[in-house]
């Protein structure tokens, strides 16, 4: 099956919940009468995510006061862990660096991504308040931001696609600034490492830094700034650590409470409204007032497996999510039993994924790379290697019923291994032996040897890689259409011509790696409204209770219109409830 530059289209899941769900199943006044009462703010938020911590900062900046409750013992949830792109059309910083954006040609490319899943109302609120949610989160956080210049929309052929990128990613912040704080801080996904500062536009080079003069010079680009902040004393933070600090930070200035370690029980409803949660803290549950509205920022799913297996499709587990492992759908749940509507629950923000024995690593680069090609069970190819990442599983996901594709495999050879990092294994460098030891790795002398070794027909795996191989000395993929997107050549080799996403496969050993449909959370949640209200399965709204982040139904629909598609409406939907609550917006 062919993978094209659209985006697949699939209905959204309807409610999910059962038809008993009612209105009746919140907290009532007289079920939270004998619970100790532990404040009382205009705005309670759940979750110090991207989404939360916006909200809060937003709601504290209209003169509400507010409390950020949080289950986790560390503040920033899955942002901290992430490279903290963020992907937000005519945002000011992209303006000042020369981008090309207008507001009719990110209206025209997001309605082309997204499709008929998500009404118009809710595109156009992202579209409208996007840049005025970024400019106040700098106005009022030390956060600073840079464009990812070159990292290019997923989509760029379709209408108001940019080939160059719209996505930014915060600038370089020193820890220091947290004090005692930055203890509590989520550790990233993957540590960067020691005495070096990377951004994420930076990763696409030193993949390539043993081949190519550029991503030498950024090698030591990054290692200068290393060296630069150790001078000055600092600790720096990049990706999703400077993200979420620099949000800390605008909410200790704003007096804004984050309450680590209190997890969200319920939620509370007095006369037909959502006035507070129940949370539990220090082992005791108790009930936090809110007087004006309660914001879910709690992320989604991920971790939870019943709910996995309840509206995913298999094989699915909680095994190859690189989501904040306190992401179990509190939120949702909350807000389902008060008859709350579902939506999108069936999909998640897929990527190819490595099982490794201590984690699953999120493949990016890896898979793109000229050298290098994925077959399904059968030997065979079946998707363009270098689509976006959601798209890829998505075929898994499609494909596997009538030809087995998850587990699928990434094969390379050693001309492959000997010019790219691979996760943070340097070129040429034996990779770790419990890689092989687990079955996420396999390496052979032969593409016989490689075959009988991940349980793939020989004969089908040599025939697959002879004939790409002829295909990539011409730099042409009939099959799948490997290079044909501009976005295809981002993680890529431009030494290699006439194609850099392609190259044959012929200097032994081969490897094999696992390849599973990964995440980094799920998308599916909360219905809401453009103005981030939820809602019921009739459309009515659930009074005094509003969502963003994962914890809501993506405005992305089932697809991704460029890096940072997660966060970017995370922050503006949180930003866009506290000023609904304000009556400021």
């Amino acid at each position: 099956m062919t993978t094209s530059a659209h985006p697949s289209r699939r209905h959204l899941l309807a409610a999910g919940a059962a038809g008993t769900v009612t209105a009746s199943l919140g907290f009532t006044a007289a079920h939270a009468a004998d619970l100790p009462l532990l404040g009382t703010y205009d705005v309670v938020v759940v979750g110090s995510g991207a989404a939360g911590m916006t909200a809060a900062l937003t709601a504290a900046k209209q003169g509400l006061s507010c409390v950020v409750l949080e289950k986790a013992p560390t503040f920033g949830g899955s942002a901290a862990r992430s490279g903290a792109g963020i992907w937000i059309p005519n945002n000011s910083v992209i303006l000042a660096a020369g981008v090309p954006d207008t507001p009719a040609k990110a209206a025209a490319y997001l309605a082309a991504v997204v499709g008929p899943d998500v009404p118009a109302d809710r595109q156009r609120a992202f579209l409208a308040h996007g840049p005025a949610m970024l400019s106040f989160v700098m106005a009022n956080s030390p956060l600073r931001f840079r464009w990812m210049e070159g990292y290019s929309d997923y989509y760029p052929e379709l209408p108001g696609g940019l080939p160059n990128g719209r996505s930014i990613e915060p600038d370089q912040l020193d820890g220091n600034l947290l004090g005692a704080e930055l203890a509590r801080l989520n550790p990233p996904y993957l540590e960067v490492p020691a005495g070096l500062v990377v951004f994420s536009a930076d990763y696409k080079w030193l993949a390539l830094a043993a081949v190519n003069l550029k991503g030498a010079a950024v090698a030591a680009q990054c290692l200068a700034r290393g060296t630069a902040a150790a001078l000055r004393g600092e600790k720096p933070l990049t990706m999703g650590q400077s993200l979420a600090a620099g949000l800390r930070l605008g909410l200790r200035s704003a007096g804004v409470p984050v309450w680590l370690g209190a997890p969200l029980t319920d939620l509370y409803v007095e006369g037909g409204t959502v006035s507070g949660a129940v949370v539990t803290r220090d082992g005791t549950p108790g009930l936090v007032r809110a007087r004006r509205g309660v914001i879910v920022g709690s992320g989604g799913f991920e971790h939870n497996a019943a709910m996995r297996e309840r509206y995913q499709r298999r094989p699915i587990g909680t095994d190859w999510t690189v989501g904040a492992k306190e992401n179990t759908g509190d939120g949702i749940r909350a807000g389902q039993r008060l008859g709350a509507a579902l939506g999108l629950m069936d999909d998640a923000w897929w990527g190819p994924a490595i099982p490794l024995p201590d984690r699953p690593y999120f493949c990016l680069a890896e898979r793109t790379l000229p050298g290098g090609l994925l077959i399904n069970a059968a030997g065979a190819r079946f998707v363009n290697e270098a689509a976006p990442y959601g798209d890829v599983v998505h075929t898994m996901y499609d494909v596997n019923d009538t030809s087995p594709a998850i587990p699928s495999w990434l094969i390379v050879d050693q001309n492959y291994r000997n010019r790219y990092l691979f996760k943070d294994v340097a070129p040429a460098l034996p990779l770790p032996a419990d890689w092989y030891g687990s079955g996420a790795a396999h390496k052979a002398w032969t593409l016989d040897a490689l075959a009988a070794s991940i349980g793939v027909p020989a004969a089908a795996l040599r025939s697959t890689v002879d004939r790409f191989n002829s295909q990539a000395l011409k730099g042409e993929d009939p099959d799948f259409h490997r290079g044909d997107s501009a976005y295809d050549h981002y993680y890529t080799d431009p030494s290699v011509l006439p194609n850099s996403c392609l190259a044959p496969l012929w200097l032994p050993p081969y490897h094999a790696f696992r390849i599973v449909p990964g995440d980094l959370g799920t998308k599916g949640g909360l219905v809401t409204d453009a103005r981030a209200r939820v809602l019921r399965e009739d459309g009515s709204v659930i009074r005094g209770l509003y969502a963003a982040g994962n914890a809501s139904a993506a405005v992305m629909g089932h697809s991704y219109a460029g890096a940072g598609s997660t966060i970017g409406p995370a922050m503006t939907f949180g930003y866009i409830a506290a000023k609904d609550i304000a009556g400021t917006l």
